[in-house]
């Protein structure tokens, strides 16, 4: 894992990169033909799609009975009594983010408010393949419950066999979702855009995918509503002597691990703890499964920066705007101050970044990318809508009329001014 000094990181930003530029033009082209033929052929374009890309010829897209109770067969308890207490303690966290319709009475007779009403139609959007999810079912459809959302349907990749993962049914299961179609990748993100004759049409598409899915998610938007456009995972550790080496390389190693474009970072003022850090990574690396995605990983993103001072250390950070950020320092309550740009923050030495994937309760579909800079977890206010409410009385109206008509004309909109003085003027009343 390479040390660098703060010099070096913001030397490096500066500099385009043009591979990736390239690889989006690559795989823009693949996914707009693919949502073409989605949107023309429906339903045969996602049997077709999933044999070519899973291996999978199915007979149904949708997960039947059957295999949700053959599911439960396969799961053991511990996995659903974890289950259970991570949706609860998800669930809890989520409760405290439900907004309530409101209305602001003032004198002469106007009403002022909002009124939040849920979304219809949500589509969620499960990876599979390599690997299964499930907390990923928790994190994004319990919040769009709390919400009050009428309608949640899964997309997910089946397995070579035309099956589902049994731990990503179960976890549907406890949470009271069983619309779930054998779908993945950018096909699945243009049938939940447009509809086919097997999935309705949805309002909002949300969940984590890989890059065709996001940049599906990019060329559906508009159409329908998404969360956001998911990069690689991320992760931000700023760290000083009073944290443990070992404890901030396997914090390091756990984003590193998703996949060879996962982004860990390590920000210290201490060269010390970065020689230290360094070391731990190679033998942790040595010891783990996922050893040769974690290998090209850490080679391409890995960096251990070392800051001149704290308020150096933060200027990083903040330049980053990172996904999951760790503070692994003395005070690190006095330190989120000067975080302006994150996903994520957890404080302190026993707090890494997988309590969050998976029980704490916040959510863990986060900003990256630096899109941190800008947007927010996903959270219940992702599937509501807002109305405002108006209401003046005639003499609330009559007394701002002049005002009113003044701005209108102004703007040369005679017809928006006529709108409101035909009423003074109680023409035709």
């Amino acid at each position: 894992m390479k040390i660098i000094t703060s010099e070096q990181f913001f030397a490096e930003k500066k500099v385009p990169s043009s591979s990736s530029q390239l690889n989006e033009e690559q795989i823009d082209r693949s996914v707009l033909e693919i949502i073409k033929q989605v949107k023309q052929n429906k339903d045969a374009a996602l049997f077709r799609y999933t044999e070519q890309f899973d291996g999978a010829e199915l007979d149904s897209l949708l997960v039947s009975e059957s295999e949700f109770n053959q599911a439960r067969g396969k799961v053991d308890h511990e996995f659903i009594d974890a289950i259970k207490e991570a949706k609860e303690n998800i669930k809890e966290f989520h409760q405290a983010q439900k907004e309530q319709s409101w209305l602001m009475e003032k004198d002469n007779g106007i009403l002022l408010g909002q009124k939040v009403t849920p979304l219809e139609k949500v589509g969620v959007y499960i990876p599979g393949g390599k690997a299964a999810y499930p907390s990923s079912i928790l994190m994004d459809v319990i919040p769009a419950q709390i919400a009050g959302v009428e309608k949640i349907v899964i997309t997910t990749p089946p397995q070579a066999d035309g099956t589902i993962n049994p731990y990503v049914l179960v976890t549907a299961e406890e949470i009271g979702i069983r619309t779930i179609y054998k779908v993945g990748g950018a096909q699945a993100v243009a049938s939940l855009a447009y509809g086919t004759e097997s999935i309705e049409k949805v309002d909002k598409i949300v969940g984590p995918g890989n890059a065709f899915v996001a940049r599906a998610k990019k060329w559906v938007y508009g159409d329908v509503a998404i969360d956001m456009i998911a990069g690689p995972s991320e992760i931000c550790v700023v760290a000083d002597e009073t944290a443990p080496a070992s404890y901030i390389a396997a914090d390091l190693l756990s984003q590193a691990e998703h996949d060879e474009s996962a982004s860990a970072i390590c920000v210290t003022t201490n060269k010390q703890l970065a020689e230290q850090i360094k070391a731990e990574v190679e033998e942790q690396t040595a010891q783990l499964e996922r050893k040769a995605i974690i290998e090209q990983s850490i080679e391409q993103n890995g960096r251990i920066i070392l800051a001149q001072d704290e308020q150096d250390a933060f200027a990083v950070v903040n330049e980053i705007a990172p996904e999951h950020l760790q503070l692994m320092v003395n005070n690190p309550m006095e330190s989120v101050q000067l975080v302006k740009h994150a996903g994520a923050i957890f404080l302190g030495n026993y707090s890494p970044e997988p309590l969050g994937d998976y029980f704490a309760g916040p959510n863990h579909t986060l900003p990256t990318s630096g899109t941190a800079r800008f947007a927010s977890p996903l959270g219940v206010y992702d599937f509501v809508k807002k109305s405002s409410i108006i209401h003046y009385s005639k003499d609330a109206l009559t007394k701002a009329t002049d005002k009113i008509t003044k701005i209108a004309n102004t703007e040369g909109l005679t017809a928006h001014a006529n709108s409101i003085s035909i009423r003074k003027d109680n023409r035709n009343a």
